[in-house]
């Protein structure tokens, strides 16, 4: 199982940009996802690369998870980026538009062979209507390689079915539930895509608080402003960690020892209910330790 730590907001900065990858030190997203790959101009990427790589090997960021996202392996980029990354040990290397399983086992053998360590994780873009297809065998490479999390690229999905926007994204909502069921059957990490108009709060509270609902585990932003909504929204209510902690105390009672059926609060609660709990009480502390560091 993946670690447990909070991972509800997940900003995109721009590589190419210096001011933003510092001012990146002090933010309150919880993971930071320094692109070398649609954020940067062509002419840009090798020193983009360069300054990404250096400043994620120089640190300062504190509790806040690191993600490299390289340009695609077929690219001229590509090989470099991912070389130089492993060199600068992030916590994650992001790789956009996987189709396949042989993706994922070609790149996590592209890390191996460039000297990844053991905890160096992998995670991809979900953005092509391959992958979609695929994405039950691209999921089953968790159990090989280095996968870890599945990123959705909603634009690229949009574009390339040949669709429109819509605020309730009915019209990929079965790709979005496909991804999720895929991360969850293999124990994956699974963020939602952007919302584009950061001047919409109350279009971006309702796409968060669907994502939530869908089973996202956070969701990848675009601009600072989103960061404390997100985070908000991606907590737990402390109704929630409430009621959770009487789960968990309800079953730790020896009166209880051995029932598989309990009321707590006027609710009938089962074991599977005490795992739900007691990831909820987990997430809750980790939000409230990365903050009281922060």
């Amino acid at each position: 199982m993946s670690a447990i730590r909070p991972r509800r907001s997940v900003l995109y900065m721009p590589g190419a940009n210096e001011r933003a990858l510092e001012k990146a030190k002090s933010l309150p997203a919880d993971a930071l996802i320094l692109d070398l790959e649609d954020a940067v101009a062509p002419e840009a990427k090798v020193e983009a690369r360069r300054r990404v790589c250096e400043t994620v090997s120089n640190g300062g960021f504190g509790l806040r998870e690191l993600i490299i996202r390289i340009n695609g392996l077929e690219t001229e980029w590509g090989r470099d980026d991912l070389s130089a990354a492993v060199k600068a040990k992030p916590d994650v290397i992001l790789v956009p538009k996987v189709t396949s399983s042989r993706d994922i086992a070609e790149i996590d053998g592209c890390m191996k062979a460039a000297g990844a360590p053991a905890n160096l994780k992998l995670w991809v873009m979900i953005e092509t209507p391959l992958a979609i297809l695929n994405i039950q065998s691209i999921a089953d490479q968790k159990r090989t390689t280095s996968l870890e999390g599945f990123v959705i690229g909603a634009n690229d999905l949009i574009k390339d079915i040949r669709g429109e926007y819509l605020p309730d994204r009915s019209n990929i909502s079965t790709s979005l539930q496909l991804t999720i069921i895929a991360a969850r059957a293999y124990d994956l990490l699974v963020f939602d895509g952007v919302f584009n108009d950061i001047s919409d709060s109350n279009g971006f509270d309702a796409e968060a608080r669907q994502a939530k609902a869908y089973g996202f585990d956070g969701k990848t932003l675009i601009h600072p402003s989103q960061i404390d909504p997100c985070n908000t929204i991606f907590a737990p209510a402390a109704n929630a960690v409430d009621h959770a902690r009487a789960v968990i105390a309800a079953f730790d009672d020896p009166l209880n020892a051995g029932k598989g059926v309990l009321k707590v609060n006027g609710k009938m609660t089962e074991l599977l209910h005490l795992a739900q709990a007691k990831r909820t009480v987990a997430i809750a502390e980790a939000i409230a330790q990365r903050e009281a560091v922060s």
